[in-house]
This record gives structure tokens, C-alpha cells and sequence, in this order.
């Protein structure tokens, strides 16, 4: 289905650029991101339970000990292989 939204224009940069990295279309980058933010999580979708627990709003949060810190570079590896994890899930799925 077409639709049309009314996007912040460096929100959209951002996700064309992301898509580009990845070697993706805008198009896929937007239905992983709705899918992603409508699907609640569950356990058994936890990618990595010694990592992530469920946060109290539903979404996966990282797990970490009274005083230990976690850095960006950390997350952002996270994100890029929970990414690539959730768009191969996707895409065998959509071609099953």
C-alpha cells in the first residue's frame, strides 16, 4: 500500500543514509523500523539474555551492574547487529 507522511527533513537524511550503509531501500528501513517499534517483546525473542531484559515499557533494554558503564561504540555495535539480525529475519520471511 502507498501512503504519504509528513517526515522531519533530517530524520529522513538520517534514514536514507542508514539505508545506503546497509545496502537497503528507504522503503525497508521504515516498515523494519514500524514493525520493530509495534511488535511488544517477549523473552522469546530476546536476541541475547545475558544482555537485554525487558524494560518496563516493553522494550528491550541493556542489562548492567550498579556502577558499570556501557559506551556508544558498545551500543552502536548492538544496534548494527540487532539491525542486520531483525532486516535478514524480515527479508527471508517476506520471501518464504
Amino acid at each position: 500500500m502507498k501512503t504519504t507522511l509528513e517526515l522531519d527533513d533530517t530524520l529522513l537524511r538520517q534514514a536514507a543514509i542508514v539505508a545506503a550503509k546497509r545496502g537497503t531501500t528507504l522503503n525497508a528501513i521504515m516498515e523494519h523500523a514500524l514493525r520493530r517499534e509495534l511488535a511488544p517483546a517477549s523473552e522469546d525473542d530476546n536476541p541475547n539474555p545475558e544482555k537485554f531484559e525487558i524494560g518496563p515499557l516493553g522494550f528491550f533494554v541493556l542489562k548492567r551492574n550498579p556502577g558499570e558503564s556501557i559506551t556508544a561504540e558498545e551500543v552502536r555495535t548492538l544496534q548494527r547487529d540487532l539491525d542486520a539480525n531483525d532486516l535478514h529475519r524480515a527479508v527471508h520471511l517476506r520471501l518464504a
